[in-house]
């Protein structure tokens, strides 16, 4: 069980999350089984949790270095998420997958040591949370029953 008890809500979060493994990438596409992008991941999992997201994104290219100025990523999770010090099971992980660029990759914790994602390329699957991830965190955040 996790520190804070609530243990039950985040296995909910997991559950969910994993039910979507195997989707197909799909920009800007939120729809388990037929297509997902990492953002669309998360966008489905807050849906089934909660039965409607709290905002729509704007449409968003696949690279970071054509949404301009900001945050927008990180200030949306900002807005609808509950920042934490420190990823947990159920947690969603943003991070920048260049130094310089604005954060545009997100999953959900599914383990302390593995996170689900979806992966151009690959779809929906399940990563390590390595190193290689681990330093390009840019946040963690609880959705908002899990605190």
């Amino acid at each position: 069980m996790c520190a804070d008890g609530s243990a039950p809500w985040r296995d909910q979060v997991v559950a969910e999350a994993t039910s979507w493994l195997s989707t197909p990438y799909r920009h800007q596409a939120s729809a388990k089984q037929q297509g997902t992008d990492c953002l669309g991941l998360v966008r489905g999992v807050y849906r089934a949790l909660f039965g409607v997201e709290p905002e729509s994104p704007p449409p968003y290219r696949a690279s970071p270095r054509h949404w301009g100025a900001g945050e927008p990523l990180l200030d949306a999770a900002r807005r609808n998420l509950n920042s934490v010090a420190m990823p947990d099971r159920g947690d969603v992980v943003l991070f920048r997958l260049h130094r310089a660029a604005p954060a545009s990759h997100c999953g959900i914790m599914i383990e302390a040591d593995r996170f689900i994602h979806a992966y151009r390329g690959r779809g929906v699957i399940i990563s390590v949370y390595a190193a290689y991830w681990q330093r390009r965190l840019a946040g963690a955040f609880a959705f908002p029953e899990t605190l």
